[in-house]
């Protein structure tokens, strides 16, 4: 009867301290902390060093107990507990306690696993990194369920009701490193797809992207009208005109939804690409084009004006009609931009 009441006292007593454990995580999940303080608050209360990393991206958070970071290398841990999201292994906490677990090592980690799930669910793992390109996939698709498409977002670390800027990218350089660029101080996710790089973003800023890269940049919205908005923008970019907002095509965007046998089959279209056969040519019809003067697009050519002039004069015989005509510029304009289009 003695040891029988020596051992109901000692459950007494573990029952007591789970559900302060219980209660010491309730109360941070409800200040909404973020994953260090978490792992500085179980630190303290385990009196050890606490541990948490997420699998997206592979870095630990170790807090010593005194709340500062845990000096390296880690230790091995002495109890481990994986961090589940929709019933998905998404990283693991874990306690470095010297010498033989505690009682209540387990239900502390379970509640910091639930607590870090929490977070991740709120605010996502991490600022920038490559993403797993199957859910950007799933992000982007228009055919993606709604719950599917929220759960993508999720996991890559965007609310799900968040509006998002998505980006369509082709580039030698390193997406992340253009992420970075595009996006420096919220969370940002790139990943390659099968036409162009893709980046999602809250905001981008243009005006940081480096020389060389080609973008196409939707509205900020539902991402997967974005992207369909991004994809279109890209088509429309060129050497002279390397990054492109779908809101500043207007109507030219209906070009994108003409069928490329349509274009190709186009007189006009037939006669830039004839046209393109002589690259000084085609580069004196986009100068014009770009510029709407002739002067202008001598300057931008380096040649003199009356140069320039007889150039177009007989590039406007190969088209068919007068490029110093107002119409003949616009006729010109739209069947460069329209002969580009299908393989853009």
């Amino acid at each position: 009867m003695e040891a029988l009441a020596v051992r109901l006292s000692q459950l007494d007593v573990q029952v007591e301290g789970a559900i302060r454990v219980v209660m010491f995580y309730d109360t941070l999940m409800r200040r909404r902390v973020d994953l260090p303080a978490l792992a500085r608050a179980s630190a303290g209360l385990a009196e050890c060093v606490a541990g948490i990393r997420l699998h997206a991206t592979g870095r630990p958070i170790r807090r010593a107990p005194d709340g500062g970071e845990a000096p390296g290398p880690a230790a091995p841990a002495s109890t481990t507990v994986p961090i589940v999201l929709d019933e998905e292994d998404i990283g693991a906490v874990w306690l470095e306690r010297p010498g033989t677990p505690l009682p209540l090592d387990e239900v502390l980690l379970d509640r910091l696993a639930i607590a870090a799930a929490a977070v991740v669910e709120r605010y996502g793992p991490a600022r920038t990194t490559m993403a797993d390109p199957a859910l950007v996939e799933l992000a982007v698709s228009p055919g993606t369920e709604e719950a599917a498409r929220a759960r993508a977002l999720r996991l890559l670390g965007f609310a799900a009701d968040a509006p998002l800027q998505a980006v369509a990218v082709r580039s030698a350089l390193p997406l992340d490193r253009i992420g970075r660029l595009l996006c420096p101080s919220r969370p940002v996710k790139a990943a390659p797809l099968a036409d162009a790089g893709v980046i999602l973003a809250s905001a981008v800023d243009r005006a940081q992207l480096p020389s060389g890269v080609r973008a196409g940049i939707g509205a900020a919205g539902r991402p997967d009208s974005s992207w369909r908005q991004a994809r279109t923008a890209l088509r429309f970019t060129t050497e002279r005109r390397p990054v492109v907002a779908h809101a500043e095509l207007g109507a030219l965007a209906l070009l994108a939804e003409v069928p490329a046998e349509t274009v190709r089959a186009n007189a006009d279209v037939r006669a830039i690409a004839r046209l393109a056969e002589v690259p000084q040519d085609l580069r004196t019809l986009e100068a014009y084009c770009a510029t709407g003067s002739l002067r202008r697009a001598a300057d931008l050519l380096h040649l003199h004006h009356s140069s320039v002039a007889r150039r177009l004069e007989l590039i406007g015989r190969t088209l068919g009609f007068d490029l110093t005509e107002p119409a003949g510029l616009s006729r010109a304009a739209l069947a460069l931009t329209a002969w580009r289009l299908p393989d853009g």
